[in-house]
């Protein structure tokens, strides 16, 4: 999945996070990522607002914990627990980002850097959720429109420094930025460090085909405009006839033959596009089989559950894959008073195995006999019923 993001006045970690929530990320596992990390003390909520005539989402966190400033190496430590690994290893590319950009600036040990502004619960909440609203959607390359710069003066516990402060500064490295009469603070330490964790490429939107927008507000109130952040999630273009899709793997040397029959049949009922296992020999020599379930992106959450409720597996991996589907129809023949259906691609034709046992045993032929009289009556007699395979 690709997410575009459009700073349209600035961005901040609380406007991309309200943004992804907006967006479709379900907040009860952004809260269970941040959860994750040992914090203590916060509760997130989200929101709707109508800002100058447009609905967005706004987030706030709310906190009982007194600190404002942590050492980075504290908040680097509780972000290297969250889960699952990917939301970690984001999270903690932001935060070390911060760390040393704030650590050449002050001539610091980065690790030992006081995170004054950003030491509370805010910037962990907003590093960590993002990171987990990412990964929830399934989001794996980040586009980025030119980030306009504000006008003027910011005040910091150093004092007033010049917009963009020197940390955010630092952190923008590499980015496409614009300037803009916007007065103030645009772009915060915590936005500009996601983006640089996040990998994001300053392009236009590139070939794509957009699933959904969403938008996050800013606490910041502006005369003339809205103070959003807009994010579109998107498919990457691709060729007619191939289809992202996804398999569900998990090893499995503890069920039988019965239960892997089982959980196949039932997850081809509940969406997946095919299914299989194949034999494998895991560690001590074990023998075991691996479960595969071909699925789109949207079956994913119900075929997991039911893996992990079947199989007792502890885990189950995803593997983002393309298919390249041909053309193909299914039609249906009387044979005898039976009903065949037969699956028809550009290069061959197959009639279903359930429909042919099924007439050949009422009718006393064998299954290689029925199939050939049901392609026979396929190519020559017009089907008594069409529809796509």
């Amino acid at each position: 999945m690709i997410c575009w993001v459009n700073p349209f006045t600035g961005l901040a970690g609380d406007m991309l996070l309200a943004a992804l929530v907006d967006a479709g990320a379900p907040l009860d596992g952004i809260r269970a990522a941040v959860g994750s990390t040992g914090l203590t003390g916060w509760e997130l909520t989200a929101g709707r607002v109508t800002v100058h005539g447009l609905a967005a989402t706004r987030v706030r966190v709310t906190v009982t914990d007194t600190a404002t400033e942590r050492r980075a190496a504290e908040l680097i430590s509780m972000a290297g627990a969250a889960r699952p690994e990917p939301v970690a290893a984001l999270a903690t590319a932001a935060l070390r980002a911060i760390a040393e950009a704030e650590g050449r600036i002050h001539g610091t040990d980065p690790g030992q850097v006081h995170l004054h502004e950003l030491g509370g619960h805010d910037a962990l909440v907003d590093i960590v959720g993002v990171a987990a609203a990412l990964h929830l959607l399934g989001v794996t390359t980040v586009h980025c429109a030119p980030i306009p710069l504000g006008t003027g003066t910011v005040r910091t516990r150093h004092g007033v420094l010049p917009v963009p402060a020197p940390a955010t500064a630092a952190l923008l490295r590499g980015a496409l930025v614009t300037g803009s009469e916007l007065p103030g603070e645009t772009v915060t330490p915590t936005g500009a460090a996601l983006l640089r964790a996040m990998r994001a490429r300053y392009t236009p939107p590139p070939a794509m085909t957009p699933v959904t927008t969403g938008y996050g507000a800013g606490t910041r109130e502006l005369p003339d405009r809205p103070n959003i952040v807009a994010v579109t999630l998107a498919e990457p273009a691709r060729d007619a006839g191939t289809e992202p899709l996804v398999v569900l793997e998990t090893n499995l040397d503890d069920v039988t033959g019965e239960v892997l029959g089982h959980t196949i049949a039932r997850a081809l009922d509940g969406g997946a596009l095919d299914a299989w296992a194949t034999p494998a020999t895991m560690k001590k020599g074990r023998p075991a089989h691996v479960l595969h379930l071909l699925c789109r992106r949207a079956a994913v959450p119900a075929l997991r559950e039911l893996v992990l409720a079947e199989t007792g597996a502890l885990g189950v991996r995803e593997v983002a894959v393309e298919r390249t589907a041909l053309p193909r129809h299914t039609t249906e023949v009387d044979l005898e008073g039976h009903r065949v259906r037969v699956k028809h691609g550009p290069h061959s034709a197959k009639p279903e195995h359930d429909d042919v046992a099924a007439a050949s045993a009422a009718l006393g032929l064998s299954l290689r006999e029925t199939a050939a009289r049901a392609l026979r009556l396929a190519r020559e007699r017009p089907p008594t019923r069409e529809e796509p395979g």
